[in-house]
């Protein structure tokens, strides 16, 4: 627990709530619910061995952080985030509300053990952080990356199934599909595969897929999108 000024707030609220997520009790003296409060969540917040911290604000004292959080009345309990609100509530509460507000922004065990192993990287690691969260997004496309390397594709390409699309399914996907070619070699497949793709899946299925490969930023995947735009339509 900190007691947290008008001049430390950027630093001890905002910026270390990048590292852990911190709890702001915006309190004053003369305030009797706020008394309540305090050694109630003091004691739940110090219950996660510093998963979470608590900022406590004395607003009779520090007017500018009150008039940040537009405070109305006390006490008022703010949730940040990587620099965000992300969750707060006004007034009294009890220690059962205090303990839920509490939990859900301190990482369970297995959260952090499956962080520590997709961390870790390695193919055994992977696995076993998928036996604890199987869908875990990071953990799926990580070890859908080792597996392509590896050359079990189909294998890669059944675990990316399992979680929702983004940009790194795709470009894995993609990995998957296309095999190991060489940066040099996709341009000449695309222009190769951009006769074809009008009226063939296939065709249009690997061009697309040559183009994950390169990336987003590469200036020949902006090209080459445009052309096959100008193909299809």
């Amino acid at each position: 627990m900190s007691d947290v000024t008008d001049a430390t707030f950027t630093t001890d609220v905002v910026e270390r709530s990048n590292q852990v997520p911190v709890v702001v009790d915006l309190w004053a003296p003369w305030c009797g619910p706020c008394k309540q409060l305090g050694p109630l969540i003091e004691k739940i917040v110090g219950e996660t061995d510093g998963a979470v911290e608590l900022a406590k604000v004395n607003v009779d004292e520090n007017p500018q952080v009150a008039q940040l959080f537009k405070v109305q009345g006390i006490p008022a309990v703010f949730a940040i985030a990587d620099g965000q609100v992300v969750d707060n509530f006004v007034g009294a509460q009890g220690e059962d509300f205090l303990r839920d507000f509490v939990g859900r922004l301190a990482p369970s065990a297995e959260a952090s053990e499956v962080e520590q192993l997709v961390a870790i990287g390695d193919e055994d690691s992977l696995r076993r952080a998928l036996e604890i969260d199987s869908d875990n997004p990071d953990a799926v496309v990580a070890l859908a990356e080792l597996l392509v390397d590896a050359g079990n594709t189909d294998e890669a390409l059944g675990l990316l199934a399992r979680i929702p699309e983004s940009a790194e399914t795709r470009r894995v996907q993609a990995l998957a599909r296309t095999g190991d070619v060489a940066s040099d070699d996709i341009e000449p497949k695309l222009i190769e595969l951009l006769e074809r793709v009008k009226d063939d899946d296939d065709a249009r299925q690997e061009f697309i897929d040559l183009l994950e490969v390169l990336g987003p930023d590469d200036p020949r995947s902006i090209e080459y999108r445009r052309q096959l735009t100008s193909r299809l339509y």
